[in-house]
């Protein structure tokens, strides 16, 4: 499995290989669980949360687009005022009441020094449990351990927490608001 940094002639097949990839995470379903809508407004949440890593160069893509992750360097973030306006506009009542406490809590866990962020990985249903994910996050966290920081996440699916702890990432605490399901922020320590 060959793992490569994204191109921008990338991006496009990239976002795709995540919307089929997160089409049945737990948290992303919960908060969009309209199949229509999740189709019509993931690609933009991709892009409001993780897109950034399209331009500092640090979104990898496996192989025919059988997984990405985006990482997030330093000093980049998410568009977080665009990705506030795409839940408002997209998410049901009953979820809308429960995302701020969520994002409260995500902001909590989230590490105040210099670290690597991971906002989304994934891989195509069709290549889980082929090695796909693991190939990513070995590639990824060259550049992260290059640097000698810490690298950060949530993870929306428990199926992935094992995958998660075999590159050195430790649970740290569980967010969830209302009815939401479970999200579980983990931290890898600098090495």
């Amino acid at each position: 499995m060959t793992v490569k940094i994204a191109q921008a002639s990338d991006e496009g097949g990239a976002i795709e290989a995540l919307t089929l990839a997160f089409s049945a995470d737990p948290m992303t379903r919960w908060s969009l669980a309209n199949p229509v809508k999740y189709l019509a407004a993931f690609p933009s949440i991709v892009r409001a949360f993780g897109g950034s890593a399209f331009q500092t160069g640090t979104a990898y893509v496996a192989d025919g687009f059988a997984g990405v992750a985006l990482w997030l360097p330093p000093g980049a973030g998410s568009d977080e005022e665009s990705l506030m306006r795409l839940f408002d506009e997209n998410v049901g009542d009953g979820v809308k009441e429960d995302l701020p406490g969520i994002f409260e809590q995500m902001q909590k866990f989230h590490p105040t020094e210099p670290h690597w962020y991971l906002p989304m990985i994934g891989v195509d249903p069709a290549y889980q449990g082929t090695g796909v994910g693991t190939a990513l996050l070995t590639e990824a966290l060259k550049a992260v351990d290059r640097d000698g920081l810490a690298a950060y996440l949530e993870s929306s699916n428990p199926k992935n927490i094992s995958l998660y702890k075999r590159h050195g990432f430790e649970v740290i605490g569980e967010i969830q608001s209302g009815g939401s399901p479970i999200l579980r922020p983990m931290l890898r320590s600098a090495r």
